[in-house]
């Protein structure tokens, strides 16, 4: 069988959770108001949820054969479903962000009984949900891949920053702003870059740092940066990460850190950004201090988290994540409650790519589980980042549990993934977003196990 990593990027480089301006009222949260006239309704499943994990579960469990009309149910109160991971491409001007978005409805199979609403409150004691209209939904089952929030507000000045058109800050974790990204990139002439990346859980860890170099690459190519002598170079950048290191996973980090060397690219390490004045960005770093620097251009990564309609529920564990088991994706105290994708508290990269292994075991075992059956399949961790290096190539990176690789190509032709490949870009712009929407959220994609019959 072919085999074949579908990645993250954004992620989660995840097509989950849009983050949206406050403005806008897809945005997720904790609703607190309920009609009177509230309607009961009864389903076998119900997915919160209709990003990557939502749709690619929920297809699944249909394709499963056990399932008539409207015994599955999926909860999500967007519009758009989005392709995330493409994010990071256009904000390096590779695609349009107008084609990475669909009708959210349109993506639902008409056996699957959707509700666009919000989630008020989880009663799983009562195995039932009330949704932000009154309505509680019933079930036998219930599957919580709602994502994650990003949050503009946790840097302070980002969202006036963001919607000023002549501000030089962007981000590629937006919809609304990842194609201010390219803007803002190709505008800059001389002066000082800054790539940012938070301390904590983020989509796609390695997403940060790919629309640096894919900047990098135009720059190089605009002839505005000589990595051979950076420092006399128009364009001075940085990479100013909360972090210690440039990526997670060992393997991959140090050629990372190699090409950074290289490429001249400052490293602020454990510098995490917490403000923005003007042409002016502020780090604290972990012993309190701050550290200011001005930029020219700045793209900046929001701090990410929970929803608040899972935090504040019995789901969570104390970081606010559904609090499942890392092997079986049930969730430890409700046997009929699992979790998968960016929502899980899972010990691995937020990543669409996680999502393809987590999601067959997670259903087979809620398959099982239906049946009065014990648990058998185990989720091991695995998840990808495929990383934008400039120059048309990528690092694909492929690791499970603590950090260690499990990579597709390294086992079936003893190719190091940690070195950057044309083939592998092309994978990451052309393959991915193609298997993504043709195969994986239809319920039809294992990831590194190929198609699903």
């Amino acid at each position: 069988m072919f085999r074949n990593p579908l990645t993250c990027q954004l992620a989660s480089c995840a097509a989950k959770r849009i983050a949206v301006p406050r403005t806008v009222p897809t945005v997720r949260y904790l609703a607190t108001v309920s009609p009177v006239n509230a309607v009961i309704r009864n389903h076998k499943v119900v997915v919160i949820g209709g990003g990557s994990a939502g749709l690619t579960a929920s297809h699944q469990l249909l394709r499963s054969g056990k399932f008539t009309k409207d015994d599955i149910a999926v909860v999500d109160p967007a519009e758009w479903h989005h392709y995330q991971p493409g994010w990071t491409l256009v904000g390096g001007g590779l695609k349009k962000k107008e084609n990475l978005r669909k009708p959210l409805e349109g993506l639902v199979d008409p056996k699957l009984k959707f509700y666009n609403q919000k989630v008020a409150t989880f009663h799983p004691e009562d195995n039932f949900v009330t949704l932000n209209n009154g309505d509680k939904i019933s079930y036998e089952q219930l599957v919580v891949v709602p994502g994650i929030h990003v949050d503009l507000s946790s840097v302070k000045g980002l969202s006036e920053a963001l919607d000023d058109p002549n501000a030089p800050v962007s981000t590629i974790y937006n919809y609304n702003y990842c194609d201010k990204t390219i803007k803002t990139i190709e505008a800059l002439r001389k002066g000082n870059a800054i790539f940012t990346q938070p301390a904590g859980i983020v989509k796609c860890a390695g997403a940060p740092q790919k629309v640096m170099w894919l900047a990098w690459d135009h720059w190089r190519r605009a002839g505005l940066y000589n990595s051979s002598n950076a420092t006399s170079s128009p364009v001075h950048i940085t990479f100013a990460t909360g972090l210690p290191t440039m990526f997670g996973v060992p393997k991959y980090n140090a050629k990372l850190d190699e090409l950074r060397q290289e490429r001249g690219v400052e490293g602020l390490f454990q510098h995490d950004l917490v403000s923005i004045d003007g042409n002016t960005a502020t780090f604290v770093r972990p012993d309190g201090e701050t550290v200011t620097r001005k930029f020219d251009l700045l793209h900046a990564v929001p701090k990410m988290g929970p929803h608040a309609f899972i935090k504040n529920s019995a789901l969570a564990d104390q970081t606010g994540y559904v609090n499942v088991d890392q092997e079986t994706l049930r969730h430890k105290k409700y046997s009929n409650v699992w979790s998968v994708g960016d929502a899980a508290n899972l010990p691995t990269s937020k990543t669409a790519a996680a999502i393809t292994a987590q999601a067959p075991v997670m259903v087979s075992n809620i398959l099982r589980s239906m049946e009065g059956k014990e648990t058998e399949q185990i989720y091991d961790g695995y998840t990808s980042c495929p990383l934008t290096v400039g120059d048309s190539k990528v690092l694909l990176a492929e690791f499970k549990y603590g950090g260690v690789p499990k990579e597709t190509f390294g086992e079936m032709f003893g190719i190091d993934q940690a070195i950057p490949r044309r083939a592998f870009y092309h994978m990451k712009k052309d393959f991915f977003p193609w298997v993504y929407n043709k195969y994986m959220i239809k319920g039809t994609w294992g990831g590194p196990k190929g198609w699903i019959k």
